[in-house]
């Protein structure tokens, strides 16, 4: 792990992880899947997220069912309260209220 991101707090497993995915969400209509990739792609995914500041959430087990949606496709119903958990971090590590 690099220095600067260890003293950032990102774990090292974020550099190793081979599968991203991204939500957009613009408080309107259901989550979406904006970025998806494997590999290569899934670190610049990470890679982009984290220069920009974008949250970054690990988890395994969502990853495995998030992963079967496509790019731009909605979050299905059933998912909306675990998605809303997460949104709602979010926001509170941005100091913000959702709407």
């Amino acid at each position: 792990m690099r220095n600067k991101d260890q003293a950032a707090g990102i774990p090292e497993s974020l550099f190793q992880a081979s599968e991203a995915l991204a939500l957009s969400y613009d408080g309107v209509s259901a989550p979406k899947v904006s970025a998806k990739g494997e590999d290569e792609l899934a670190q610049a995914i990470i890679n982009l997220a984290l220069q920009h500041e974008v949250p970054v959430y690990e988890n395994a087990s969502l990853m495995r069912w998030l992963s079967q949606l496509e790019l731009g496709d909605e979050i299905p119903e059933s998912m909306y309260q675990v998605i809303a958990e997460i949104l709602a971090f979010v926001y509170q590590l941005e100091g913000k209220t959702p709407q």
